[in-house]
């Protein structure tokens, strides 16, 4: 017999005045996923987290989190669940060690100190204070202490904004290790590699609203397209790219012309071949396989990053 979602939220909604910023958001969390809402800054993902976590009152809607509702029961909540917010004030002058030994004394049980320090690779830091920590490491120490309690779920909000690739990397293997462990996660992010690497499904949000709901692969695979080819246009104007060969979309933002193909070869020769016979100046030309950017492009006319 199939579990129950271990979250579940309906028609969630948080309105600011005229500002509606979550318009009726729809979406369950399996036992064991890393669930991910995927959008550009202000599409809604921090304040439906929020909203989930007990920070927002809800205007609309209801939602569930281990059976446990929301706006009734936020205590057990909070019993079950553990926070990692986009912005984290923690005590400067505390030492690595002094700050997870506070958190803990807030809780009737926690997990063993020595060991969470040294999972989130804090071990060498652990007599450090915290206003000595480098960017990724504040972030690993924000991580543990939502740990602390050994929460069943855990919601990261943005956990990688800001740091360098090598700290990115680093919180994705913590993130799957945690996985491992069975905890359930919601990840909200802007990086369409995070999301393509790190979670099981993924919520696409925009404006407020839940636009695309399903696994990574599945989400590309709605573009029914496997590569792109991407290229500007020097010399003059065109938008007769629907009939080359091959091509299943074509997508245009500012001046980067994207055709959506199956078949790479033939519509590069049938592409070129257009541009020789229309004397068109192709410059940038590129292919790659289809991503999540796509996805979002596709679906509101938008890349992430301009969003």
């Amino acid at each position: 017999m199939e579990q129950p979602p271990i979250i579940e939220v309906k028609k969630l909604v948080k309105t600011y005045g005229d500002f509606t910023a979550v318009n009726g958001v729809d979406f369950s969390v399996h036992k064991g996923e890393v669930f991910g809402l995927l959008g550009p800054n202000g599409a809604g993902k921090s304040t439906t987290m929020e909203m989930l976590v007990g920070l927002r009152k809800p205007d609309g809607g209801t939602a569930t989190i281990a059976s446990f509702d929301i706006k009734k029961e936020m205590k057990k909540v909070k019993n079950v669940i553990g926070v990692q917010l986009q912005s984290t004030s923690l005590f400067e002058l505390l030492t690595v060690e002094e700050i997870i030994q506070l958190y803990a004394s807030f809780y009737t049980t926690n997990v063993s100190i020595p060991t969470l320090i040294d999972e989130m690779l804090l071990t060498e830091k652990k007599k450090d204070r915290v206003k000595s920590l480098s960017g990724g490491q504040k972030q690993r120490l924000a991580i543990a202490l939502a740990l602390i309690h050994d929460p069943q779920i855990l919601f990261l909000d943005e956990p990688t904004t800001g740091l360098d690739p090598q700290a990115r990397r680093t919180l994705w293997d913590i993130i799957l290790r945690l996985k491992e462990r069975g905890k359930s996660i919601v990840l909200s992010t802007h990086y369409m590699d995070e999301a393509h690497v790190l979670c099981d499904r993924i919520a696409i949000m925009d404006r407020g609203q839940l636009i695309a709901l399903d696994t990574p692969l599945n989400l590309v695979k709605s573009l029914q397209s496997d590569s792109a080819v991407e290229f500007r246009l020097e010399n003059k104007d065109y938008t007769d790219f629907e009939h080359i060969e091959g091509v299943k979309q074509v997508s245009k933002r500012e001046d980067v012309f994207v055709l959506y193909t199956d078949h790479l070869q033939r519509t590069l020769t049938s592409l070129i071949e257009t541009a020789s016979n229309q004397h068109l100046e192709l410059v940038d030309l590129q292919t790659r396989t289809a991503t999540l950017e796509d996805v979002f492009i596709h679906m509101t006319g938008r890349s992430l990053r301009e969003a």
